[in-house]
């Protein structure tokens, strides 16, 4: 049975049309796409088996496949990574115990994250998926109100139970805290790093369930699982010194840039 890491992208985002061709530049200067900088990131992985970048766009996979990537076409029809992860899934066959979403707008994701989520999956076999989530420092959650206070949507935020079970994701910045932290400082407040491992039979069930109304207000997809009365396990990883933002805006680009560079990452 085997792992397999599945990278989704699309070219017509909203907020960032053709996103997973942006280029990057790292500490050396050198500019590499940002589904390029994904799928090595995937690479550093060892639990993965396989890993495939999925998309609907033969722009995508002719840059995928140009820097080695094998490539997946799934239905542009997919209205969300989950779902075009399942896509993709159909085409790989029935030896799969597990697949992880590396959602192609996180280069930043360390290999640790990622080792985690596999070990946190295999260790609640009554959840249908687990997902990371980061305890933010108190630049992290400036950084979060700062987009909200700009009008920009940007991280993801997470509750959980007291059995890292999740009770809500949300685009704002929960829970409500009015408190003020230095830099470094633990805050209450948990970022969503937006990667999942699923188990085959909740992967291939999630594009029949109906969305539901907060998927629709949030547009964030693992809240259809939530809707549909599936457990998903919360992971908490730890930063060890690395930085990690997704690149959601256009904005994103000089921030990742600048914390490639800080990190010496090329």
């Amino acid at each position: 049975m085997s792992v397999v890491c599945i990278i989704p992208a699309r070219y017509a985002s909203t907020r960032y049309p053709g996103k997973p061709l942006a280029m990057l530049r790292g500490a050396t200067g050198v500019a590499q796409s940002l589904i390029e900088r994904s799928w090595r990131a995937a690479c550093e992985v060892a639990e993965f088996d396989a890993i495939h970048v999925a998309t609907d766009d033969d722009r995508i996979a002719d840059a995928a496949q140009g820097f080695g990537a094998k490539v997946l076409m799934t239905s542009p029809e997919a209205r969300n990574g989950t779902e075009r992860c399942a896509d993709a899934l159909a085409q790989l066959g029935d030896d799969v115990e597990m697949v992880v979403n590396l959602q192609g707008d996180a280069p930043l994701t360390p290999p640790w994250f990622l080792s985690a989520l596999i070990a946190g999956l295999r260790a609640d076999p009554e959840a249908a998926i687990a997902t990371p989530i980061l305890r933010c420092d108190g630049e992290t959650l400036a950084a979060f109100k700062a987009d909200r206070a700009a009008g920009r949507v940007g991280g993801t935020t997470a509750v959980v139970d007291h059995a890292m079970r999740g009770l809500y994701f949300s685009k704002e910045v929960i829970p409500y805290t009015t408190e003020a932290y230095a830099d470094d400082a633990p805050t209450p407040v948990f970022h969503h790093v937006g990667v999942y491992a699923y188990r085959p039979d909740a992967l291939r069930a999630y594009p029949t369930w109906p969305v539901g109304m907060l998927e629709t207000l949030e547009g964030l997809e693992q809240l259809r699982f939530l809707e549909a009365g599936q457990a998903v396990r919360c992971v908490e990883v730890q930063a060890r010194g690395r930085k990690f933002w997704e690149l959601n805006n256009p904005e994103d680009v000089p921030r990742i840039e600048a914390m490639l560079a800080d990190m010496g990452q090329a």
